[in-house]
């Protein structure tokens, strides 16, 4: 996930909310969901298993 420092918008978008967009990045069988709120402030939302259903625990 140390891409992310340099490339915070590499992940997929998964959607936009009003404090920035969420957004998916796939490592091995685990999505990390992450919080763009500037290009360069991000706060990770969590680590799921590939399986988890994401809109369950990402409200």
């Amino acid at each position: 996930a140390r891409i992310l420092q340099n490339f915070p918008g590499f992940g997929h978008k998964y959607r936009t909310e009003d404090e920035g967009e969420v957004r998916v990045l796939l490592y091995g069988h685990y999505r990390i969901v992450y919080l763009l709120r500037f290009p360069e402030i991000l706060d990770i939302l969590g680590v799921f298993h590939g399986a988890l259903d994401l809109d369950r625990y990402i409200p």
